[in-house]
């Protein structure tokens, strides 16, 4: 009881302090506009970008589902780590400069729909309403998941109802994000990805101390130390790195970068950040199944990481090391919830409800309110017991983010040719493959992502062939930004 005690005052503190950075940035940003709301002005430094790029994709997955799913499993679940790495260092090395400037010269856009729509000049607002749709159907999916494993870890920690558990965490989320914007969802995304590395680095480190003098139950599964037993398992965890490259609660933060010199630097930091948080990831699994024996309710619930610090670690450094759960979740909802409300508000409120008539002012509410209604949906997907594990609910969003939208981005920044209704045709080909396969083809092993973004990028080619070429002014736009050292 004392230990649980001490556990909630870690915890509480820990949630103060992030509130206490939402209400900073909603005094020092309120009289900035949309941009400042949804970009930070674009004024975000190489180390808050690096790290709350990385902290807001790991969501609590990286602390629960995939130690579990090693835990359980074996090494075979490496790959999805593989995958994720590489795809990761890719999006930095070639997608993240790139875009950055093809934002600015795409006048100046702050969401990745207008950043799409301005890129072939178009006046049509149909690919920023197809894009809205995506994102607040995906993320308040993805968010969901996140919310979940806030209600698993106060229930397991604490003991409190998992679903009380998942409104308290939604209103901390609500709160600073409703208020700082992108600033304040940048820096406590930064303080959470330090919490985040040194949880993970810190835990099988002193497990595999304590393992000494111990003898644990040993791993008895067939193959768990064989990385090569099925092709579907490496197929469709390397696919999992197709995802960065269309994820835009990821890829915004590239946008956001305040210099050409700055995407070097974060890259660096963000390359080394995310390997070596799916290194220890795969570690704690592995060694959790060494220290704790196999158990049922660790695997059902996704406990390893949990179970193994609440062991070894007396409570008040255990509730810190915790607190690195409430980080991972709460870091990547509050970057879904900024990112779909930044469609709505930019891409569908302002165009389109209003015809371009909305303030600055009123351009803010609407993206607030935004994240709280799909805060509210996202609760309630969370809070249902068919909902699904926090680890399918996150490759389920992932899988139509990465099948949407990640083909698309890439032609856009390396291909003069492609056309408006070539992207049109991508996102939409993409996402309802992706859809289907997860429906009626999921028994094939082959994680759906693939065949979505395969499909999507054969749609997307075939129709810019097929549809008149851009026009001259696009294809300047496009040699602008390539040459452009903005």
């Amino acid at each position: 009881m004392v230990n649980n005690l001490t556990e909630s005052i870690v915890f509480v503190i820990y949630l103060v302090f992030m509130i206490c950075i939402g209400v900073y940035f909603f005094i020092k940003t309120r009289q900035g506009g949309e941009k400042t709301y949804f970009l930070g002005g674009r004024q975000m430094g190489p180390w808050v970008t690096a790290l709350s790029a990385g902290a807001s994709d790991m969501s609590a997955w990286v602390l629960m589902g995939l130690p579990a799913s090693v835990y359980a499993l074996g090494i075979g679940q490496v790959w999805i780590a593989v995958g994720l790495a590489i795809g990761y260092a890719l999006s930095w090395i070639f997608e993240a400069g790139r875009l950055r400037r093809f934002s600015i010269v795409a006048n100046d856009s702050i969401t990745i729909p207008q950043y799409l729509t301005n890129r072939f000049l178009s006046k049509s607002k149909a690919l920023q309403i197809i894009c809205a749709v995506i994102f607040l159907f995906a993320y308040t999916i993805y968010a969901a998941s996140s919310i979940k494993a806030c209600g698993t870890l106060f229930n397991t920690v604490i003991g409190i109802d998992a679903t009380v558990a998942m409104y308290v965490a939604a209103a901390i989320i609500i709160s600073y994000t409703f208020l700082g914007g992108f600033s304040a969802v940048c820096w406590t995304d930064f303080f959470q990805g330090m919490l985040m590395l040194g949880a993970l680095m810190l835990a099988p480190i002193f497990a595999l101390f304590a393992l000494k003098g111990i003898t644990p139950e040993a791993v008895n599964v067939p193959n768990y130390w064989n990385a090569f037993n099925s092709w579907q398992d490496i197929v469709s965890g390397l696919a999992w790195g197709i995802g960065y490259f269309g994820m835009p609660h990821i890829i915004i933060r590239f946008m956001s970068l305040e210099s050409n010199k700055a995407v070097k630097k974060s890259a660096k930091l963000g390359i080394t950040w995310t390997t070596l948080i799916l290194i220890f990831a795969v570690i704690v699994g592995l060694i959790g199944r060494r220290f704790l024996g196999y158990d049922e309710n660790i695997d059902q619930n996704s406990l390893v990481f949990i179970t193994m610090v609440r062991k070894l670690f007396p409570a008040v450094i255990s509730g810190i090391l915790l607190s690195a759960v409430l980080a991972a979740a709460m870091s990547t909802a509050d970057s879904q919830l900024l990112a779909a409300a930044s469609a709505f508000a930019s891409d569908v409120y302002k165009p389109v409800i209003r015809k371009d008539q909305a303030t600055d002012k009123e351009m803010l509410w609407a993206g607030r309110w935004v994240v709280l209604v799909i805060a509210v949906i996202a609760m309630l997907i969370a809070a249902n017991p068919g909902a699904g594990s926090i680890m399918s609910l996150v490759s389920n969003a992932w899988g139509v983010f990465g099948a949407a939208f990640g083909p698309v981005i890439l032609l856009s920044l390396f291909w003069k040719r492609f056309t408006f209704s070539g992207a049109v045709a991508g996102i939409v080909v993409g996402a309802a493959v992706d859809i289907l396969w997860l429906a009626f083809l999921s028994s094939t092993g082959i994680y759906e992502i693939l065949p979505g973004a395969v499909a999507g990028l054969i749609a997307a080619v075939l129709v810019s062939l097929v549809s008149p070429a851009p026009g001259k002014d696009v294809e300047e736009l496009f040699d602008t930004a390539v040459a452009s050292d903005v």
